[in-house]
């Protein structure tokens, strides 16, 4: 029987109860897959700095990088927003990826047949939507240097290499080999030279990929494009800044961004998440969505274990409890037949498990 030594990482707010779930269904298919998952939790986020004065301890790094994967709920709230800048929550999150390497961030959106109408967009403008946003993660604005804010003048810097282009690139034409040979990539080269650099790099690359079709987009007219026509979208190659924005607009044309999962993968692991945050005015009244965390546990299954069939399995009981009318407070406006609580949601998805 395989075995695999998964690192947890639950956080704050909402966090726990949804990764919770999420290693309920995962629990499922292990046994029902025949193979095995070790769980070690580790602490990030403002719980890991009310425990030890650091949102993310050395002892963290270490545990998830000697792991195969790494699932992660969500971070951050209000109560450490007080703390100087390097001892917040969001700090640590930055400071983690960076650590882990995980330089491509995948985020998929997918509209689901049960859920069109939660989305406020038309019905015919979003049936068979599903796209890929593959959003460099760990340099750009987010990170660049200098950087500073005196009170009266504040100002952050872009930069990106050409080696950090070209391998977030290569993610992104790999990835649209295997779907539908598309990538458009978004970026704003009529006004920075940063794009400029961008696009000049990602053409050169698609020299190597003659079979996908490239074409470019400015990120205002993308942003616009989503709304419109988000079918025209196959993969979505972008920088972190723009693909951070473009994401949560992808989410909300799906109709709930607690649907939305995501992957950051590098050379060293990859971590495993919902886009969404920690939630912390919902945080203890189960009424938090774990699908995205069960479709992020899908996603490590299928990209970091290679066990497919068990992806596929998780992805399959999601869409049969949302057919059969289960809905989280969030969905119970749209074709609810129950609505259910976070834990429910979490037994009635590993219940399919076991009967699919």
């Amino acid at each position: 029987m395989k075995q695999y030594d998964i690192s947890i990482i639950k956080g704050d707010g909402i966090g726990p109860e949804i990764v919770d779930e999420a290693i309920k269904v995962l629990d499922a298919v292990s046994y029902e897959c025949n193979f095995t998952l070790n769980y070690k939790e580790y602490l990030m986020g403002g719980i890991a700095y009310d425990v030890t004065g650091n949102p993310l301890p050395q002892e963290t790094i270490t545990g998830v990088l000697n792991s195969d994967a790494c699932l992660f709920g969500a971070i951050g709230g209000a109560k450490w927003d007080q703390l100087p800048r390097e001892l917040r929550p969001e700090s640590g999150l930055l400071r983690f990826r960076t650590e882990m390497g995980v330089f491509a961030n995948l985020r998929p959106a997918v509209i689901y047949d049960e859920l069109v109408n939660a989305s406020t967009l038309k019905a015919e403008v979003i049936e068979g939507v599903d796209l890929m946003v593959v959003r460099e993660l760990i340099g750009g604005i987010y990170f660049g240097e200098p950087r500073a804010n005196d009170g009266q003048k504040a100002y952050n810097t872009m930069v990106y290499t050409k080696d950090e282009i070209v391998r977030i690139a290569k993610v992104a034409f790999d990835l649209a080999m295997k779907r539908d040979k598309r990538v458009c990539s978004v970026d704003k080269a009529n006004v920075l030279e940063v794009s400029q650099l961008w696009r000049d790099t990602v053409e050169e690359i698609a020299v190597d990929y003659p079979e996908v079709e490239l074409s470019h987009m400015y990120v205002d007219n993308a942003a616009m494009q989503l709304v419109r026509n988000p079918k025209q979208f196959d993969v979505i190659l972008t920088g972190n800044i723009f693909g951070d924005i473009l994401s949560d607009t992808a989410s909300m044309v799906v109709g709930s961004i607690g649907l939305l999962p995501s992957a950051s993968t590098g050379e060293k692991t990859a971590i495993y998440e919902p886009i969404h945050g920690s939630a912390p005015d919902i945080a203890g009244q189960g009424i938090a969505n774990p699908i995205a965390t069960m479709e992020s546990a899908a996603m490590m299954l299928r990209y970091s274990l290679g066990e497919d069939k068990a992806a596929d399995l998780i992805e399959k009981s999601i869409k049969k409890a949302l057919k059969d009318g289960y809905r989280t407070k969030d969905l119970a406006a749209y074709d609810a037949k129950h609505v259910v609580t976070t834990a429910e949601m979490g037994e009635i998805v590993a219940n399919y498990i076991h009967k699919l």
